[in-house]
């Protein structure tokens, strides 16, 4: 983390501002243009359920759709991203977001590599979790009597407004840990003021939204140097073969690493996609999902994103990618609305 965060120097960086139209993807790419309007209304049906669950209509921000059933999980990742501290890991549901069991504090000091003890910590929190949603789903099955501890998880789950069964159901096998990343987030939001203007001009001059420049907080919390085991590499985490099909080239330097270039290059693939998709909530998440799989995803549930979200089976459709579109909505709105939601973020930064 540290050397990721010295490159990201103090000085202003010098800027170079590539022709988003000097490089061409494939044949198959089409030239940007304006998005295209979203039907308006209640376009997405309740998933299966979560009928009895009422939701904040669905609205827009710009152009991006935010469904009303995707609110408790864009509200979960604004948890992730102000409320808690690397420290603390949320023990939840991983379809219903706003189910979360327990909130758990880390022991012993926390760096962003967890030590193996404290990994051991949250196992053995989550098969806690498994083994009394599994009792408890036998027992409700059965009509078994209840203790204490068992009513109060019931009363919990209730709370939700879902349908008893539905959460029930499995739940054992859908408990997951979701570390926070509050720290993480808060040196990405001082990073980014130093991209914001040049990157919003990138995604300007490829007729795409400007927003679109909030992305990265998902990705690398705008660290210019990050790398992923998966090999992706760079503020927009390029792979080597996406690379070659959506930037500029380059015999020097690894162009993946710099910003900019690399801007353009996420502007050439999000238009692509957005051509081939049709929507920004599918497009967006085919950046982590991939376009194929996204349109594997419409061919069987639909162009209902709501629906893909919850319905779309894949064994490569997993946490991440279900979420990753709510968690571009929650990053999207802190980012934008920084006056509310971090007044005091430099005195926060001051003090790390």
């Amino acid at each position: 983390m540290a050397a990721m965060l010295n490159a990201c120097s103090s000085t202003a960086p010098s800027v170079t501002y590539y022709n988003t139209a000097a490089y061409s993807p494939p044949v198959a790419y089409s030239p940007p243009v304006q998005p295209r309007a979203e039907p308006p209304g209640n376009f997405y049906s309740p998933p299966y359920g979560s009928e009895a669950r009422s939701y904040k209509p669905t609205t827009y921000s710009g152009v991006f759709l935010q469904p009303g059933e995707l609110q408790p999980a864009v509200e979960f990742w604004r948890k992730v991203y102000l409320q808690w501290g690397r420290s603390k890991v949320a023990v939840h549901d991983d379809r219903y977001l706003d189910v979360i069991y327990e909130v758990i504090e880390l022991p012993g000091y926390v760096e962003d590599s967890l030590a193996d003890f404290q990994k051991e910590t949250i196992q053995q929190r989550r098969n806690y979790w498994r083994a009394q949603l599994s009792m408890l789903e036998s027992k409700w099955r059965y009509h078994s009597p209840l203790n204490a501890s068992e009513q109060q998880l019931i009363a919990k789950l209730q709370n939700s407004g879902r349908p008893l069964h539905s959460l029930l159901n499995g739940a054992a096998e859908r408990v997951h840990a979701q570390r926070g990343i509050r720290e993480r987030f808060m040196r990405g939001l001082a990073i980014s003021a130093r991209y914001d203007r040049h990157f919003r001009k990138i995604f300007r001059d490829a007729g795409l939204p400007e927003d679109l420049a909030y992305l990265p907080h998902v990705e690398s919390s705008f660290q210019p140097a990050a790398r992923s085991s998966a090999g992706a590499v760079g503020i927009w985490q390029f792979t080597r073969g996406a690379a070659k099909r959506f930037m500029p080239a380059s015999k020097r330097t690894d162009l993946r690493l710099d910003p900019f270039a690399s801007t353009v290059g996420a502007a050439h693939y999000l238009s692509y996609a957005y051509h081939l998709l049709g929507d920004w909530p599918t497009a967006i998440t085919s950046y982590n999902h991939g376009i194929a799989g996204m349109r594997r995803a419409q061919d069987q549930v639909g162009r209902d994103f709501v629906r893909i979200v919850q319905n779309y089976a894949s064994p490569s459709f997993g946490f991440a990618s279900r979420n990753y579109y709510a968690q571009f909505l929650a990053a999207r709105e802190i980012a934008s609305q920084q006056a509310q939601y971090v007044p005091d973020r430099a005195n926060e930064l001051a003090r790390e």
